[in-house]
């Protein structure tokens, strides 16, 4: 879209890094006609680890499922390994770059036990997303991912932005750049809302058992 055009205005929403990705200047001036919002800050990511391993305190492996070729997917590492070393767990990454490696690499993670997988998003990931929650099922591995629809398709965990919201405050930019904001001078910004889903349904198939407390703190449940 920036190449066809440096003058229409261009609001995006979930971009994971859009300094590196070159799509602005900076986050609090964007500086050309594209502005929105991210994905989410990279400290984030570890994140994911945490009610991980309250669903599964014998947790000591995490299996780290990230596009090499992103380089988001570095910096989430980055932090997912910073996380990990607080809660005594050893990260490994798993490379996704197509559906033959995703499924060798997590047959071979999977060989190890007290090991679950975190589920990073990207567009390749997004494209064998059903592959990755069957494989995860088939080698009984616990694993966390970033939206609400990984867990409405299977998956057990899933900690991440709210992209409904995201669109909407995405909209609230297009209604003040309609009203004569320029994208240069709106900052772009990080998710202000986040959600917590579980798939208890999934749970029992792990044999697992998701404590009261983390129930309490979800914002969804699938049963």
């Amino acid at each position: 879209m920036q190449k066809a055009t440096r003058t229409l205005p261009i609001v995006f929403v979930g971009v994971a890094d859009p300094v590196g990705a070159g799509l602005v200047d900076s986050l609090a001036r964007p500086g050309g006609n594209t502005t929105g919002f991210m994905e989410f800050e990279y400290s984030f990511s570890g994140k994911w680890l945490e009610p991980l391993k309250e669903v599964v305190p014998r947790l000591m492996r995490a299996g780290v499922l990230r596009d090499a070729g992103n380089p988001a997917g570095i910096a989430q590492f980055g932090a997912i390994r910073a996380t990990a070393l607080s809660l005594g767990l050893d990260v490994t990454p798993i490379n996704v770059q197509g559906a033959s490696e995703i499924e060798r690499s997590i047959a071979t993670f999977a060989r190890s036990a007290n090991g679950g997988l975190v589920v990073t998003p990207s567009a390749s990931v997004s494209v064998h997303r059903a592959l990755i929650i069957a494989l995860a099922a088939r080698h009984r591995l616990p694993a966390v991912y970033a939206f609400r629809s990984d867990i409405s398709g299977g998956g057990l965990i899933s900690f991440g932005p709210d992209l409904v919201d995201q669109f909407g405050r995405g909209a609230g930019y297009v209604d003040r750049i309609l009203k004569g904001a320029k994208p240069a001078d709106l900052p772009v910004q990080a998710p202000t809302k986040y959600e917590l889903v579980i798939n208890l349904k999934t749970a029992k198939a792990l044999g697992l058992t998701v404590p009261d407390n983390l129930l309490a703190r979800a914002d969804g449940v699938i049963e």
